[in-house]
């Protein structure tokens, strides 16, 4: 006869719902661990998207999400032309808050590519790439918007028509990505106002440019190296080429570090606080016991017979609740905000600290119940 599993089946309705709360605070400690791994995922996305082996970039800076790059587009041609690349396409990036025609409003991050060129979209789930050089656009799933959408764009509201979906291509800040031709993005980038070129060119000042743009992103030939011609450029063209692997470093340390150190925080102190609880609720459960602990010690039970009963229930505790937990995010991670994605490394890392929580919850009610005077066995109630 297990006790352990008798004394649960007699308090079925009490133990469903300790299991179903530890269950549940289990779930934000393992949601948070799939939103951190995501945080990451979705920040590498757009990089690792594009298959670049060089960035090429404004000089002395990291690239165009570490901080602004501003480069002509004539670069694209130049870089083309130097020895060991295959192919260089301009592209810029920024952020657009607009509404659909319906009024409905969406932020997206753009980017402006140049179709047949190193850039743009991933492999579509519906609908087709861009066909016209104007007014159409590309668009993640996540903005929830459909094709044959018209999303007004720019300082002057033009409707941009939704062409084709991608899946889960998202900025560091969890924005859907967007792609429209480059002469669009850098009109809507880069233009400005009529009244506002009328005065710069009145007080004797050139007006911006719109042919500019953010990076240039080269792929080389088989076998050249990219630290090679990144030295090139630098030398000959006094540009910075980052390689993709480095860019991807200046992403994760300047972009997205912090936030990673908070939800690492967040992570470590629910952890912390699960830990105590569920300490917390295996004491409370063994203080419940004590007339049965005492019961079993006066008619000769050995000590090991009750350390069972507090570790067996401990462990179930844990481990159920921890398959609860784990079940609730698995079914409702695709309603979360952002990306939650769950590492089985994560997971089993977090079933062994479930496990050595319980075991180490056990160790204060093992010494409460030890120390039980079987003459309470005998006491009235």
């Amino acid at each position: 006869m297990n006790l352990a599993f008798r004394d649960i089946r007699r308090n079925r309705l009490r133990f469903a719902l300790t299991v179903l709360g530890v269950g549940m605070l289990l779930g934000v400690v393992i949601a948070m661990t799939g939103i951190y791994e995501g945080a990451l995922t979705d920040a590498l996305a757009l990089p690792r998207g594009e298959h670049a082996a060089l960035w090429v970039v404004q000089p002395r800076t990291f690239g165009p999400f570490a901080e602004p790059s501003r480069i002509p587009r004539d670069t694209r041609d130049l870089i083309r032309r130097m020895p060991g690349v295959a192919a260089a396409g301009a592209v810029t990036f920024q952020t657009v808050q607009s509404t659909t025609a319906a009024g409905r409003p969406v932020r997206l991050y753009l980017e402006g590519y140049e179709p047949g060129r190193p850039g743009g979209p991933p492999p579509l789930v519906a609908g087709h790439g861009l066909t016209e050089s104007h007014y159409q656009v590309v668009v993640d799933a996540s903005s929830h918007l459909k094709l044959g959408t018209r999303v007004l764009l720019g300082p002057y509201r033009d409707p941009y028509t939704v062409v084709g979906l991608t899946h889960g291509m998202v900025s560091s800040a969890g924005e859907p990505l967007a792609w429209v031709n480059l002469l669009d993005a850098q009109a809507l980038q880069f233009d400005v106002p009529p009244a506002l070129e009328r005065r710069e060119r009145a007080a004797g000042r050139t007006p911006p440019t719109t042919t500019d743009v953010n990076a240039v992103l080269v792929r080389l030939e088989p076998g050249v190296s990219a630290l090679s011609v990144a030295h090139d450029i630098s030398r000959w063209k006094h540009l910075a080429a980052v390689p993709e692997a480095r860019e991807e470093t200046y992403l994760t340390l300047f972009v997205i570090q912090k936030m990673q150190k908070q939800l690492g925080m967040f992570m470590t102190i629910l952890t912390a606080v699960s830990a105590v609880i569920i300490a917390l609720i295996i004491y409370t459960l063994t203080m419940d016991k004590v007339r049965s602990i005492a019961t079993l010690k006066f008619i000769g039970a050995p000590d090991r017979t009750i350390v069972g009963l507090i570790v067996q229930q401990a462990l179930t505790i844990g481990i159920m609740g921890y398959g609860i937990g784990l079940a609730l995010i698995v079914l409702g991670k695709a309603y979360f905000p952002r990306r939650v994605q769950l590492e089985p490394f994560d997971l089993a890392v977090v079933l062994l600290i479930v496990i050595v929580v319980c075991l180490a919850g056990s160790v204060l009610s093992i010494r409460a119940a030890l120390k039980v005077d079987p003459a309470e066995a005998l006491a009235s109630g």
